[in-house]
């Protein structure tokens, strides 16, 4: 059986392609709905919080206003089923956004936002390569003393080790390369801004890491095209198949593909109807 070929790429899909051919299939190509989790919706709901805290004029980007913003966040997801279909009790649900507001306190500790020039927020960029769209959102894009562009990336959970930090870097290299395509300049640096424990990586792009991002995307593409003509989209196991949500229908653990189009929307809806 072959698929459809995607026509766009972002880094994400890349990751999740070069993680596990078969999850990127589900959840890309058939695009099978997937229950929330509650580390993805945190950082969904900090992004947001952090978002607003920059709407704000540059003087009044303080704690109080990003208490408000994650407050305003807070009530944006209330009635989302990327919140409600978490079933968290009173004291999950509690200790939810407390954990997001010590995520949001932990970012005031890393930098001062009453001293950043930003120039966009959530930025959504594109550009074509040989047939191809690579697209990509920035969370902030700012301008350092001397006017080069930086990008920003916030994340939610735990800084790598050193041996796996270039791996989390290759997405904001992708992000520099939108920049140098769409706005016409090569980011002086990108950064990581990790509020779990406060550390921030940061990068400096070159000409050499900017032509990789268009190679490895290309090569990317390529094997998903041939995936979707061929139909072999092969699972690749490890540690994140205990937290992947389409595991029931992997054949690498006796399921049926063929069965998840049917079934994963069916598993979902019951789901919220609390079954």
């Amino acid at each position: 059986m072959s698929y459809p070929v995607p026509n766009s790429l972002s880094p994400s899909r890349v990751g999740a392609f070069t993680s596990c051919p078969m999850a990127f299939r589900f959840s890309s190509i058939e695009r099978l709905p997937e229950p929330p989790s509650v580390a993805a919706t945190k950082g969904s709901l900090v992004h947001r919080a952090l978002e607003l805290l920059y709407t704000y004029p540059t003087s009044e980007r303080t704690e109080g206003s990003a208490r408000v913003a994650l407050d305003q966040a807070e009530t944006e997801y209330r009635s989302d089923p990327e919140f409600t279909l978490l079933f968290l009790d009173s004291a999950a649900d509690r200790a939810f956004f407390d954990d997001a507001w010590t995520l949001v306190q932990s970012y005031f500790r890393m930098e001062d936002p009453t001293t950043v020039r930003d120039i966009g927020l959530e930025l959504r960029l594109e550009a074509p390569v040989a047939g191809l769209t690579l697209r990509g959102i920035i969370d902030r894009l700012d301008l350092d003393d001397q006017g080069g562009l930086v990008v920003n990336d916030y994340k939610t959970g735990r800084a790598p080790s050193p041996q796996y930090q270039q791996k989390s870097l290759s997405g904001v290299h992708f992000y520099s390369f939108l920049c140098e395509s769409v706005l016409g300049r090569t980011p002086v640096s990108i950064r990581l801004l990790y509020l779990r424990g406060g550390d921030i990586i940061t990068a400096t792009p070159t000409e050499q890491s900017v032509r990789f991002i268009t190679t490895r995307a290309t090569a990317v593409w390529k094997a998903i095209e041939k995936a979707c003509v061929t139909g072999e989209f092969r699972p690749n196991q490890g540690p994140l198949c205990n937290s992947c949500s389409f595991r029931a229908w992997c054949p690498a653990f006796g399921g049926d593909p063929a069965r998840a189009a049917i079934e994963a929307p069916l598993a979902l809806a019951r789901l919220g109807a609390g079954e």
